[in-house]
């Protein structure tokens, strides 16, 4: 296991009990209590969580793992819907992508199509992607593509998620249309509906949600049937899920009842 390995697994093994102690992180590491004690160290260096005479607890009182620190959880299946809800994009399109880090593999693997690779029209400046987005990391590493036009939100940074929200980013979505939205979600339930942990996050993505012709969930299956505090839109305003084969045709009926077309890959 390598150290960034390690230290996802600490700060994933955080959030799931609330604090840690050396011993038993170490037992579920398999390495050595110092190791753990120096990674606990180099961990609150970072100011990612709070070292205690046993072991650690969470910095401040609300405790979301960074984005960074999240784009390894379930890598393999993100990898697998990224390229599911790229090949659902269509040249010349404008399409809205949220933050999290299943919207940003999206990002990149649109980035490394062929088709897209030169503008979509006969017009020099004819863009082969409009890319509206609040999310600063997917941003930077769109805007060094010259066939992509990059329309970036306003609004306040959320270190955990790069992304931007508020009145400021709001005012700017509220004036614009897109074809198609991507969107990243914490919860999606077919009773309850697509659903994020943080209200301002889903304030951006209701908006986004609302502005587009098209909707699609881009979510792994752990995801699905669970809800979170701050619900983005309801069901039946979602065209498309996109998700892993980890989700049963059981799990699957309630989606496509409520009019949701659903892709397993």
């Amino acid at each position: 296991m390598t150290r960034k390995e390690r230290w996802q697994t600490l700060l994933d093994l955080l959030v799931e009990r609330g604090e840690l102690e050396v011993e038993p992180a170490a037992e579920a590491l398999g390495v050595s209590a110092a190791t753990v004690r120096r990674d606990l160290d180099q961990l609150a260096e970072q100011q990612l969580l709070v070292r205690t005479r046993g072991g650690a607890v969470p910095h401040g009182v609300s405790y979301e793992l960074p984005l960074r620190y999240r784009t390894s959880r379930r890598a393999a299946e993100k990898r697998r819907i990224s390229e599911a809800v790229a090949a659902l994009i269509v040249p010349g399109e404008v399409i809205g992508l949220t933050g999290g880090t299943t919207t940003t593999e999206v990002a990149r693997t649109l980035a490394g199509r062929a088709d897209l690779a030169a503008p979509a029209g006969p017009a020099a400046g004819s863009p082969a992607l409009t890319v509206v987005t609040n999310a600063l990391n997917i941003a930077g590493e769109l805007v060094i593509r010259p066939q992509f036009k990059i329309v970036l939100t306003g609004g306040v940074a959320r270190p955990q998620s790069y992304e931007l929200t508020g009145p400021l980013a709001q005012g700017l979505l509220g004036q614009l249309t897109v074809d198609t939205a991507v969107v990243g979600v914490d919860a999606f339930d077919p009773a309850d509906g697509a659903a994020t942990r943080h209200e301002d996050e889903a304030a951006m993505n209701r908006l986004l949600c609302e502005r587009a012709r098209r909707v699609i969930i881009a979510a792994d299956s752990s995801k699905l049937g669970v809800r979170a505090f701050a619900r983005i839109c309801a069901t039946s305003a979602v065209d498309v899920l996109v998700t892993d084969t980890g989700l049963s045709d059981a799990g699957a009926e309630p989606f496509e009842s409520a009019g949701v077309e659903v892709v397993r890959v």
